[in-house]
């Protein structure tokens, strides 16, 4: 171990043994969107800061532990505005996010913790400039943590309170305001075709948006680049290696920084003493370049259309670019697998809150499924395995299918049903008979005088024929309509299909994964996870078995329905009984599924 990580531990050992809770720390930040105001400075806030901690009297640590503070003295170049949106929920009814700022972070928790009886801080909106962070504060001073304030004081009385409110929300408002002007600033210029980004190499950025000229040493060797991709000739790593060869290089840029450069003082940055470095093109960024139509002088506009660029000028023409895209676009070449992992389920389940799909991956010889879900989705179930899965789904086809009760129950309306029917159409056939006689009287009546009426001017001969028309479909349909499927006939096929589900749980019990995979495939449409719970939708006639657990679905209801479904019920029931007649005749489908 080093002396310095030695150290280190003996100063947080020092700090949790209550050595400065007496002292108070100095807090200073530099805000990363309002650069021209005096506040801003950190040198400007530690002079401020130490002449009120000498005015008041109040002791500073004298801490200095590497990424935090430096004689007691904490400096962090942050966005007070910024904060993070992503919660998670915990037990005892907690919830937690994320604090942005890391010196921010380590300092209110160990504020909280008592370690130090206070931080000074130049004003409110060096300390926070969102709501998140705001809370933060306001519970540490109604825990009594004493939280100076060298430009406001806020006292405790309902008018200290509000004092303190405003100049919360002033702090956050100051930012919102900032951030609309850059937004508005950006549309302004987009509006005038101006660019509003860095322009890409062979171009020079020279600080302004009205003006990006062309890099009199890139510009030519990049032209040559595109000339030659559009010969298709040329791969993009013989581009690279062409480029290299002919001295050309990116513009010159700084290493991103590191974690401890991010974390050091304003006169500790270490990255202003890095030069910035031009590195030589590779695959990538040669691919980038020709890609990128801002070389044909056009941007792209709000509307994501490009346009004529009032920036800069054309680098290379659009008959050039089309050819390079051609070119690139006929070397593009699809990437197949060899071997096509088969697992089951893949592609079927997905979180029931952001619909991501659970993609199944293996690891120690079992099988698991795993979802990428969105930041900012609640459901906490990211991953399950295989066995969970089967599990549910094969509670959700026992499920499906009648129990005793209810089919004893449907028997008993098929029989009720039946002898109603029966009255229905012994009293609607007569009243049926009648009509169509008196369709047939009109017909005749008007077959036999056709050309009296024609004469008399009550019908003209289009007139004529449509009636005709009419009266005759009309007979057509009172003769030769089919009635709907009876209630008995349509209850007695979906106590088939349940009968039938029976049949498929137990060999589901028994099938191997890629076999029950084909069940549930038949059955649903729609198979999402939310935490433990496997929810489904049922497809055709099984959505008709799943409706009768709606909760506003009165069994009444839901009987009365079935008839419209009978299409649907036989559908399925021919489609699970082929199958299982398949799979019956495949031996290898059923063994044990651990």
């Amino acid at each position: 171990m080093t002396t310095s990580n030695s150290e280190e531990q003996q100063t947080q050992k020092d700090i949790k043994s209550g050595k400065y809770r007496s002292a108070f720390l100095i807090y200073n930040r530099r805000s990363t969107d309002d650069t021209d105001n005096q506040k801003n400075s950190i040198a400007y806030q530690k002079a401020e800061n130490m002449r009120f901690a000498r005015r008041e009297q109040l002791p500073i640590a004298a801490l200095t532990l590497p990424g935090f503070a430096t004689d007691g003295i904490v400096s962090e170049r942050h966005s007070g505005f910024a904060e993070a949106l992503e919660l998670s929920f915990g037990s005892n009814n907690t919830v937690k996010y994320r604090v942005e700022r890391p010196k921010f972070h380590r300092l209110v928790q160990w504020l909280s913790e008592g370690y130090f009886q206070g931080v000074i801080i130049l004003c409110w909106d060096r300390a926070s400039r969102n709501k998140g962070d705001d809370t933060i504060l306001r519970k540490l001073i109604k825990a009594g943590v004493d939280i100076r304030f060298v430009l406001a004081q806020y006292d405790k009385t309902s008018a200290g309170e509000l004092h303190m409110d405003i100049d919360g929300m002033f702090a956050e408002h100051h930012s919102r305001v900032t951030r609309e002007k850059v937004m508005l600033a950006q549309q302004s210029a987009r509006t005038r075709r101006l660019v509003t980004h860095k322009a890409p190499v062979g171009y020079l950025n020279t600080g302004t948006m009205e003006h990006k000229p062309l890099d009199p040493e890139r510009a030519p060797i990049v032209r040559r680049i595109f000339e030659l991709a559009a010969t298709g000739r040329w791969s993009l790593a013989d581009l690279a290696r062409f480029a290299t060869a002919q001295g050309f290089t990116m513009p010159p840029m700084r290493r991103r920084r590191t974690a401890e450069e991010m974390l050091a003082e304003e006169e500790d940055d270490v990255r202003l003493s890095v030069a910035p470095v031009a590195r030589l093109p590779t695959f990538n960024t040669i691919h980038q370049m020709l890609a990128n139509p801002f070389y044909t002088g056009k941007i792209e506009s709000s509307d994501g259309e490009w346009v004529k660029s009032a920036s800069h000028e054309a680098l290379v023409s659009d008959e050039l670019f089309a050819r390079v895209r051609e070119a690139l676009g006929r070397r593009k070449t699809s990437a197949h697998y060899t071997a096509r992992l088969d697992h089951p389920f893949r592609g079927m389940v997905h979180c029931a809150a952001c619909g991501r799909v659970y993609t199944p991956y293996e690891q120690k010889g079992i099988t698991y499924y795993g979802a990428r879900c969105s930041r900012v989705c609640p459901n906490p179930k990211r991953n399950t395995s295989l066995a969970v899965i089967t599990r549910a789904i094969g509670a959700l086809i026992a499920r499906l299918s009648l129990t005793e009760r209810e089919a004893a129950e449907m028997d008993a309306r098929a029989a009720d049903d039946a002898i109603r029917r029966k009255e229905r159409q012994e009293a609607s056939r007569d009243d049926t008979e009648r009509r169509v006689k008196a369709l047939r009287e009109d017909l005749a009546y008007l077959d036999a005088n056709r050309l009296a009426l024609l004469r008399a001017g009550a019908y003209t001969a289009d007139a004529l024929v449509i009636e005709e028309t009419r009266l005759r479909r009309a007979i057509e349909a009172l003769t030769n309509t089919s009635e709907e499927a009876s209630l008995p006939e349509t209850i007695g096929a979906v106590v088939k299909l349940s009968e039938l589900l029976k049949n498929v749980a137990a060999y589901y019990a028994l099938a191997n994964p890629m076999a029950k995979e084909r069940i549930a495939l038949v059955m649903f449409s729609e198979l999402t996870l939310s935490q433990n719970t496997l929810q489904y939708k049922c497809k055709n006639g099984f959505e008709v078995l799943e409706n009768r657990f709606v909760a506003d679905s009165a069994p009444n209801t839901w009987l009365s329905e079935l008839p419209k479904h009978r299409d649907s019920i036989e559908m399925s029931t021919n489609e699970l009984a082929e199958l299982m007649k398949v799979q019956s005749s495949q031996p290898t489908s059923l063994q044990v599924d651990c």
